[in-house]
């Protein structure tokens, strides 16, 4: 019985603790913030911006400076 209203207790507790942590957010906001993952890669952007009809704003990778290649060890 004490499990019970315990678990209870928990799952209240957390959905509380994630809506105040939200509760300044746009829901334009949280649309963006779920695009980031595929920022840095400008194909895979293009690829979700199909998908999903929303605009991903990607960033275009640095380019290597010369003679500063990947190292491997």
């Amino acid at each position: 019985m004490w499990e019970v209203v315990l678990s209870l207790a928990a799952v209240i507790c957390l959905y509380g603790t994630v809506e105040y942590c939200l509760r300044g957010q746009s829901r334009d906001d949280l649309d963006e913030a779920s695009l980031i993952p595929f920022a840095d890669d400008p194909e895979v952007a293009r690829r979700v911006e199909l998908a999903t009809g929303k605009r991903v704003k990607a960033v275009e990778p640095e380019e290597t400076k010369k003679g500063w290649g990947n190292v491997e060890l």
